[in-house]
Parts: C-alpha cells; sequence; structure tokens
C-alpha cells in the first residue's frame, strides 16, 4: 500500500511540473512577445497607413504590430518578422499573413499602405 501512495504521489507530483508549460499556441506567442522579443533594426518600423487612413498598421520595435481599422483601435495585434524587403505576419488569432515593402510602399493582402508622415 505505501508503495502505491508514493507512486501515486510521484505521478501526481510530476503531472503537476508538466501542466504549468503546456500552454496554447496563441498564448505561448503573445507571452513571450511581450517579454522577449528582440528590437527589430529594419528602416520599416513605425505607422503604415491606407490613402484613405481607414487602416493603420503600426509596426513596432519590438517585432508586434497593432494594426487599426476605421474607429476600431488595435483591431489585430500580433508579431511580425522582417526579411529584406517582405515582412510575415502571425495574428495573435493564429491568422497568418504577409507582404512586401517596394519603392517604400507596404502592399499586404491585396492594400497599399504609406509610410505615415
Amino acid at each position: 500500500m505505501k508503495r502505491i501512495s508514493m507512486l501515486a504521489a510521484a505521478v501526481l507530483f510530476a503531472s503537476g511540473a508538466i501542466l504549468p508549460i503546456q500552454k496554447g499556441f496563441t498564448q505561448m506567442n503573445s507571452q513571450q512577445s511581450a517579454t522577449s522579443q528582440p528590437a527589430q533594426t529594419h528602416p520599416y518600423v513605425g505607422m503604415w497607413v491606407t490613402a484613405d487612413g481607414h487602416i493603420r498598421h503600426e509596426l513596432l520595435p519590438n517585432g508586434r504590430y497593432d494594426e487599426a481599422r476605421g474607429t476600431r483601435e488595435s483591431a489585430y495585434q500580433g508579431r511580425y518578422l522582417v526579411t529584406g524587403n517582405h515582412i510575415d505576419y502571425w495574428d495573435d488569432t493564429g491568422f497568418t499573413a504577409d507582404g512586401e515593402f517596394i519603392d517604400g510602399i507596404l502592399h499586404h493582402g491585396g492594400m497599399i499602405l504609406y509610410r505615415e508622415k
């Protein structure tokens, strides 16, 4: 009986030690990026907007982005990575997208965004 109790305690201890480590991708991604993203050093950090100002992408230096749409601030948030003139986005909800910077203009998802002045 004592051996079973020790075995049960070991199993409970082991599973208790493992459970806090298991997180969903979105939770893990947002916690990690909020604290440990290296600063981005590319020239595209800053605000990018459509000609009508309806869509606004703010590329933050910590590798995160914040997208506003119309009056809805922070409509989408996530992380991004710029490689050369290519940008990849990973939204906190799991959505992915990409774009290209061509002649100082961001082409993304059928939209054209200009650097805010």
